[in-house]
């Protein structure tokens, strides 16, 4: 069985970790860099850094911050947030990460995908889906959809949040990282039937993100529907939780992990 990931992420605005619940309601959480030097001390297997700002904001990736998270981290990095073209990512690999996210950009730009994975390869290109489910969704007269949001989960694209995930990688993203906008922050748990919706349409690894709340969650999604990895924010910060308490729950329960 393939090792899952449990991965910490850093959603960062003006150079601070923040949280919110739905993407609302932001409070700090923490600096970046102590907090990338403690994730990588505890085990994490890897580290999402993502400036949600930078889209909706119209600015650029923090990249001073980015270098400074790379000194401290021996894990494999991912940042995104405000990468709009292949010099933006070329910029943020410079800077020290090892792929990068688009989600913006890309819904903008579907050619995005293609042009950075002819550049650095599908393994450095992950898609980064904010998905919630259409009012209506979900009745009985109806299957469930969720359409892809874009600008930080502000603006609703009206496209198909499936669909997305299958045409994306088509074009050249090597992963998905899933985050529920309707599950996130809220420790509800993750949204299971969108991850596996997406599971059964993407054949790339799927991150579950957003709603993680008890260990018993993260083990759910890893275990079914499957998902690769687990993106964990506020149970991390806020000290619910370390990367070894985690690892060692869920490996309890079936799943297998990388120590």
């Amino acid at each position: 069985m393939q090792a899952k990931r449990i991965i910490p992420c850093l959603d960062v605005d003006d150079g601070r970790v923040v949280k919110g619940v739905k993407f609302k309601g932001i409070r700090d959480a923490g600096d970046p860099v102590e907090l990338a030097r403690r994730y990588n001390e505890e085990g994490a297997d890897e580290l999402t850094f993502l400036d949600i700002g930078a889209s909706y904001k119209s600015r650029a990736t923090l990249l001073d911050v980015v270098r400074r998270v790379a000194k401290e981290v021996f894990i494999p990095l991912c940042v995104g947030g405000g990468i709009r073209s292949v010099e933006d990512m070329r910029d943020a690999m410079n800077a020290g990460a090892d792929k990068v996210s688009v989600c913006t950009s890309a819904l903008k730009n579907p050619a995005l995908l293609a042009d950075m994975a002819r550049a650095y390869g599908r393994q450095c290109v992950v898609l980064s889906i904010d998905a919630k489910r259409v009012p209506g969704g979900g009745t009985r007269d109806e299957e469930p959809r969720w359409n892809a949001y874009s600008h930080g989960g502000r603006e609703d694209t009206g496209i198909d949040a499936i669909a997305w995930a299958a045409r994306a990688v088509e074009l050249g993203a090597g992963e998905i990282l899933l985050n529920s906008i309707d599950a996130d922050g809220t420790g509800a748990g993750y949204d299971l039937e969108l991850t596996r919706r997406i599971l059964e349409t993407a054949p790339v690894p799927v991150i579950a993100s957003g709603g993680a709340g008890n260990l018993g969650q993260i083990a759910e999604v890893l275990l079914d529907p499957g998902a690769d990895a687990a993106l964990v924010a506020s149970m991390l910060h806020f000290g619910e939780a370390t990367i070894p308490e985690i690892k060692k729950f869920i490996e309890s329960k079936g799943v297998c992990v990388r120590w």
